[in-house]
């Protein structure tokens, strides 16, 4: 893929986390690697949706240098590659600060499987990180927090549950491409809100049954999956 080619992507995927209002001002980001050329095309720091363009996105290298561009690249930029090499599974990258998402977060709860719709998506809970410790906070904060992810994914498989909520902060959703992971970041604040109200309704309200968990993950997942079309 060229870098025109890349960019457009990346850029495409950034606009739809405002079409399906994810995101105000300048708030979010999304990526998408290159991993033949080893680059990762962003989103520029700072820089207003509307105002956006196609040659805007910055290209860098897995160690965070501008590849090309002329804008700085989303501050977060660090925990974006920081994934990219952790998860070699991954293509696609986005952060946002959607409410529900980001309520849970400062919460510091992980959002409990409650409902098919959460298991369709995600196997299990959806994890809320560990908080940084301030030596994290006060050094290189951007990797780290890419650390405090990978730390809640030693023993998870990201491709099973490709979103994560960090710890006083927000969400991290991951996918194939950039289109993949703006849709589970999507997905992410729907589940988010309907387990907001579902515990509104009934603090109690019990985890889904394993049994239906496992069948409706697996269905859509599983090798031996039949949702949708072949």
């Amino acid at each position: 893929m060229s870098y025109k080619e890349l960019k457009r992507e990346v850029f495409e995927a950034n606009m739809e986390l405002q079409r399906r209002n994810l995101v105000i001002y300048t708030f979010g980001n999304v990526s998408q690697i290159d991993r033949d050329k080893g680059v990762v095309a962003i989103k520029p720091s700072g820089v207003a949706y509307e105002d956006m363009k196609p040659e805007d996105i910055v290209i860098v290298d897995l160690e965070n240098t501008v590849v090309e561009g002329k804008m700085r690249p989303s501050s977060d930029t660090k925990t974006h590659t920081h994934l990219y090499r952790a998860f070699d599974s991954i293509g696609g990258v986005t952060h946002t600060h959607s409410t529900y998402a980001t309520a849970w977060a400062q919460a510091r709860q992980s959002i409990p499987c409650l409902g098919t719709t959460h298991a369709d998506y995600v196997h299990g809970e959806i994890t809320c990180t560990r908080d940084l410790t301030d030596e994290q906070v006060n050094g290189d904060y951007e990797e780290e927090t890419g650390v405090q992810i990978t730390d809640a994914y030693a023993e998870r498989d990201p491709k099973a549950a490709p979103m994560v909520i960090v710890a006083g902060h927000a969400p991290f959703t991951w996918g194939n491409d950039a289109a993949q992971s703006v849709y589970h970041a999507a997905l992410l604040e729907e589940i988010a809100r309907m387990a907001y109200l579902t515990r509104t309704l009934d603090p109690h309200a019990a985890v889904l049954k394993q049994a239906v968990m496992d069948k409706h993950y697996l269905r859509k997942h599983g090798k031996d999956a039949y949702y949708g079309q072949s």
